[in-house]
């Protein structure tokens, strides 16, 4: 029996000892488990360099990228030559080396400058998503970065979150740059800037050489198309109960588009949600309901036609009177300034700024337009000897000269219009295409170079009767004036490195000083052949300002003509 016990627990133990053995050495491998880990590229600069994994470099990848990186590669692996630690990703499903100091854990830790100094001067927004301003940084300021809205996916950022003196807020990254040096350059590729440097302040209006001249990118939506000629009929508020009358008309007469009016002063044309807030006595005026003016503009583009929306922003009857505050007005009793029996809100205040622009915003995205156009965005013309006697108080707050508000107004707009997908045009005086900056603060290469469509108003019998020594009185022969303004226009086009399209407005009413004119189809074709033989020929809109009906039937043969 002891026998049998013994080797009972002899096989135990030799059965034992082998399991023991094949465990130790025939032991079945479990791979640990990699864990991957989303990190996140970082720099000061917009991208940086990948390399292979024998240290070669590769390709570069913008910062703000999503990576994966294997947490058991996130040892400490020293390249000799240059002592710097690298980490293994994957990305685009491939691997890659990267310097462990260009990697994050988070998307809003990847922007590292923290300083930028502004070139092109740029609006201090009060938050990131919003229109409203906080103030402004001149060229050549310095701003300390601490945040920002988004990262695009070239590694740029949409807008910086800076400190500014006492402010926090946000401008947009485009209008900064590096270094003091290259903040107080101005733009001068073609050696234009030397040209805009020689018009100096003769008129009150500013100098061309403290204009910004920077190339602005022109937007092309997809959803959008502007055609390249537009043949425009104006309407204003008050004719929209007939729109079917004039959308037959159009389309009998080789006309696409349509400038219809948003805003005219003291004709809001809708009861607008914006007007209801900032500007009630405007929401009280207006010719049209919401729902009418948007079911109105929804038929006209449903009809096929391109649609402006007309704003007239610093002359403003209504919103001059609810906000005295931002208007210009007489310095010594502090009464509202009437100019040619109107009140204007002044051109160097932010608020009249924002209240433009929301209105422009809520235009594209409630009712439709295809374009924003910007009508008396200037100051008030012939007030020289008042603003020199102290007259006027125009409530310059950031001692602009005129031509920089209008300038500056017209980036702000067109960042804010452009984000919802529409054009910006801007109506300019036939005078703005001369050789010096207008008293009232337009000129027109600071601003064709910003908007993507300027719409100058050369109107025949505004003109002196013998302009540019032409022998006749002038609107008496229209295809001679309008070529010979026009090659004024052409000349300022290459002024600048991003013209706009010109798409010019005509006369389509009869003459209204002696010689008194009838303005038929004939003159009508005069002014737009002599516009385009001239090389303006983005198109030309109808100025009457009653549309009247009747005249755009009687002039309609100008309109079939092939220019």
């Amino acid at each position: 029996m002891k026998k049998v016990i013994i080797f009972i627990v002899t096989i135990l133990v030799v059965v034992s000892l082998f399991f023991i053995m094949k465990n130790i050495f025939f032991k079945k491998v479990i791979p640990k488990k990699i864990v991957e880990k989303d990190m996140y590229i970082a720099s000061s600069e917009l991208s940086v360099q990948l390399f292979d994994l024998e240290y070669n470099e590769t390709e570069k990848i913008a910062r703000g990228t999503k990576v994966k990186v294997f947490e058991k590669d996130l040892t400490n692996e020293n390249n000799e030559e240059d002592n710097n630690t690298y980490i293994k990703i994957s990305y685009d499903e491939k691997e890659y080396l990267i310097l462990k100091n260009d990697l994050v854990d988070e998307l809003q830790n990847t922007v590292l400058e923290t300083e930028r100094f502004v070139r092109t001067p740029a609006s201090i927004y009060k938050d990131s998503e919003n229109v409203d301003l906080l103030g402004i940084v001149k060229k050549g300021e310095k701003v300390e970065i601490i945040g920002f809205d988004k990262i695009l996916s070239d590694g740029n950022v949409s807008k910086y979150k800076i400190k500014y003196n006492d402010i926090e807020g946000y401008i947009y990254q485009k209008y900064t740059v590096n270094t003091l040096d290259e903040a107080k350059q101005n733009y001068d590729q073609d050696g234009n800037y030397q040209i805009h440097l020689k018009r100096t302040d003769i008129y009150g209006g500013g100098s061309g050489g403290n204009l910004d001249y920077f190339p602005y990118q022109k937007p092309v939506f997809d959803n959008n198309i502007m055609p390249s000629e537009v043949r425009s009929l104006y309407l204003n508020g008050g004719v929209l109960g007939n729109v079917d009358e004039y959308i037959a008309l159009a389309k009998q007469s080789n006309i696409n588009a349509f400038v219809v009016d948003i805003k005219d002063s003291g004709s809001p044309s809708y009861a607008s949600k914006v007007m209801e807030e900032l500007s009630p006595t405007n929401y009280s005026h207006a010719i049209n309901s919401f729902g009418n003016y948007q079911a109105i503009i929804k038929k006209l583009k449903d009809n096929g036609f391109y649609v402006i929306g007309r704003i007239t922003v610093f002359k403003d009857q209504y919103f001059a009177q609810d906000h005295p505050e931002y208007a210009i007005v007489n310095s010594g009793n502090g009464a509202l300034f009437s100019h040619n029996g109107s009140y204007w809100p002044s051109a160097y205040q932010r608020k009249v700024w924002e209240f433009n622009v929301k209105l422009a915003k809520e235009a594209v995205t409630e009712m439709g337009f295809n374009e924003i156009q910007f009508d008396y965005v200037r100051f008030p013309d012939r007030t020289y000897k008042l603003e020199e006697n102290g007259t006027m108080n125009m409530r310059n707050d950031y001692g602009e000269e005129k031509a920089q508000a209008i300038q500056r107004f017209l980036m702000y707009a067109c960042d804010e219009i452009h984000s919802v997908g529409a054009y910006v045009s801007a109506d300019v005086f036939g005078e703005s295409a001369y050789t010096y900056v207008a008293a009232y603060g337009q000129y027109w290469p600071s601003i064709s170079n910003v908007v993507d469509v300027i719409s100058a108003m050369p109107y025949p019998d505004h003109f002196n009767a013998h302009d540019f020594g032409i022998s006749e009185v002038v609107w008496t022969v229209p295809y001679k004036l309008m070529y010979t303004w026009g090659t004024y226009a052409a000349n300022r086009q290459k002024e600048i490195p991003t013209p706009a399209i010109v798409r010019t407005w005509v006369q389509a009413y009869d003459t209204i000083k002696s010689p008194y004119i009838v303005y038929d189809s004939s003159k009508i074709s005069d002014q737009i052949q002599g516009l385009y033989d001239a090389d303006l020929k983005g198109g030309y809109m109808t100025w009457n300002s009653g549309s009247s009906l009747v005249k755009y039937k009687y002039i309609a043969p100008s309109f079939q003509k092939e220019y």
